[in-house]
């Protein structure tokens, strides 16, 4: 149910892996505290053939892109993908309902996909009376988020939706290109707003409304000022 896999040789994933459909938590990232990488840039579309994982820890590689096989992932809660090659997630991993923490530090993300955070509806054509419509398919609202690492990315600005992340409790945000928050920043309530701002780290971004600044007012004050710098 558990395998970890570790060394400065590891370019890929071993086929063997998919094999394990019980696998629950697989980790592939150097050993302890070594600033090294592993050399491995893909991580494969079979990852969708471990339906009952929850946890994947594919830290400090050279990963560039995620599978869109990934959102297929039913299980998953905790995948950490800190310190790779990032510039892009797909869309996909907006279907992770159960995802709770999501590990994007140190990369190179330059946006975050909007479906992420929000409900996704797809069109279809009734074709028995001609009519078109839309129905909602998978949920894209990632509802038990709590935990969202960002910091040092190249984000400019993070998607309204993101406000949609009722139960986020921490968010770290610094060393972006952040400029400004979105509007309804302030309904995230469940954020350690009044005593702990590390829950909401910002520092090293341009905000021309400094998050740390407004922290000790409190979650009604805070919705409020930033309605009023918005208007």
């Amino acid at each position: 149910k558990k395998l970890k896999i570790s060394g400065r040789e590891l370019v890929s994933v071993p086929k063997q892996v998919f094999g394990l459909d019980q696998l629950q938590v697989l980790e592939m990232s150097p050993e302890g505290e070594s600033c090294l990488r592993n050399q491995m840039d893909l991580l494969p579309q079979d990852i969708s053939c471990l339906q009952h994982l929850t946890c994947l820890y594919m830290d400090s590689n050279n990963l560039k892109t995620i599978p869109a096989e990934t959102g297929t992932s039913s299980h998953l809660e905790r995948p950490s993908l800190s310190n790779n090659s990032l510039s892009s997630l797909p869309p996909e991993m907006g279907a992770l309902q159960r995802l709770c923490s999501l590990h994007l530090a140190n990369n190179s993300l330059t946006e975050l996909p909007a479906s992420l955070c929000q409900f996704r509806s797809i069109t279809f054509r009734d074709v028995s009376d001609n009519r078109i419509g839309t129905t909602p398919s998978s949920i894209q609202h990632l509802e038990n988020l709590e935990t969202l690492l960002l910091l040092f990315n190249s984000l400019e600005s993070l998607p309204e939706d993101v406000c949609l992340l009722r139960n986020l409790r921490t968010l770290w945000l610094g060393n972006n290109h952040v400029r400004s928050l979105p509007a309804s920043f302030g309904v995230l309530v469940n954020l350690d707003w009044r005593c702990n701002y590390r829950s909401c780290n910002s520092e090293g971004n341009p905000l021309e409304c400094p998050l740390p600044e407004v922290c000790s007012k409190g979650p009604e004050k805070i919705r409020g000022y930033f309605l009023s710098f918005h208007r």
